[in-house]
């Protein structure tokens, strides 16, 4: 649904509830009826879809997580500015399991619009660095890792931060990796 028919629902229940307390003197109701255009006024700024994939998330379950981003066929028209960012968050975390590669564009993104969180920041550049690591950019990855450990105030990362920081300090294979058929390269 378009953001703006969420304002349009809201005014017209103000308009019902003015209605209904001034003209036909049901001030009970009218005062509900004014009372429940707050709903739209808040789905106006935090969507429901969004909503509802967080608490998917919550609850482990990224299939419906995933079902409710889908509802969400043009981010701009139906999301406020500030749902943007955590559109693009929420899409990287459903596809970090099945589709890693997929998932560092939507952190950068994410981070682009902005996370209003300090804990959500540290998990996208967390994200960010673990796509650098794995792709062998080292310096890269041990900067975004310095920055999940200054957002991460609340220390919910740590351990994931310390695994990656090890990674770091392990050396790469490919290095140390011989191939088998240039054993007698040498000899011939």
């Amino acid at each position: 649904m378009n953001k703006y028919i969420k304002i349009a629902v809201a005014a017209l229940l103000i308009l019902g509830g003015l209605y209904m307390m001034i003209f036909t003197r049901n001030l009970g109701w009218g005062i509900v009826v004014f009372l429940l255009s707050a709903l739209p006024i808040f789905l106006f700024f935090k969507n429901e879809n969004i909503l509802l994939a967080f608490w998917q998330l919550r609850k482990q379950d990224m299939v419906k997580a995933s079902k409710f981003l889908t509802n969400i066929t043009d981010y701009k028209s139906q999301l406020h500015k500030t749902q943007y960012g955590y559109y693009h968050y929420l899409q990287g975390l459903v596809l970090a399991q099945d589709h890693p590669t997929k998932v560092e564009p939507l952190m950068k993104k994410a981070l682009e619009y902005g996370l209003n969180m300090k804990h959500d920041r540290a998990m996208a550049t967390l994200n960010l660095a673990a796509g650098a690591i794995s792709k062998g950019r080292r310096q890269e990855g041990q900067r975004l890792l310095d920055e999940a450990k200054a957002l991460d105030t609340a220390g919910m990362m740590t351990d994931q931060i310390k695994m990656m920081k090890d990674q770091l300090k392990m050396p790469t294979m490919q290095k140390h990796i011989h191939n088998p058929h240039m054993r007698n390269r040498g000899k011939f």
